[in-house]
């Protein structure tokens, strides 16, 4: 049997509901939680505000920042959500690093779904027209991969409860 996670990466592209969702989860279970947005450079921001797309070489140091927070909450008992795009296997590999303690869920929902939500949300620097190159880059996980695909054409609250009951049954009663 695989022990429960202690640190839970929400990943998905831009407007999928990660900080809601994982906001919403570390609520519900009580857990510190982590924002990958504050993982960035400020070139990384600036580039994205200006409407470019990352390369993997500016993502880079920010997936390994968002590892070390990982590594430091599985090294102090802390438990913790984060959340981060990790849109192709070789970025949740680096993040999970085959790790049972820590769970990898993709939010999955289509794009005319999440274009709708990125151009209502105000004062994000994140652009709709970045939203066709994340699409470009994800890569759905593979069967030998373990990530759970969760659901975002539900509320929040039932996407959480997915969430919840798909990783430990038992806390989803919490």
């Amino acid at each position: 049997m695989t022990p429960p996670p202690k640190v839970i990466v929400i990943a998905g592209v831009s407007g999928s509901g990660k900080t809601t969702i994982g906001t919403l989860l570390a609520e519900r279970l009580g857990w510190d939680y982590a924002e990958a947005d504050s993982f960035h450079s400020e070139a990384n921001i600036a580039k994205m505000r200006a409407g470019h797309p990352l390369t993997d070489a500016d993502r880079l140091p920010w997936l390994r920042a968002i590892s070390a927070w990982i590594a430091e909450r599985l090294a102090t008992g802390r438990p913790g959500v984060v959340t981060c795009s990790a849109l192709k296997r070789r970025y949740r590999d680096l993040l999970a690093g085959g790790n049972p303690e820590v769970a990898m869920v993709l939010l999955d929902g289509d794009h005319d779904l999440i274009e709708a939500r990125i151009k209502a949300r105000k004062g994000h620097y994140f652009k709709a027209s970045l939203l066709d190159t994340q699409f470009a880059d994800l890569e759905l996980p593979s069967p030998d991969e373990d990530v759970l695909l969760a659901p975002v054409n539900v509320s929040p609250e039932e996407t959480v409860v997915y969430i919840l009951t798909a990783l430990s049954p038992d806390a989803a009663a919490r």
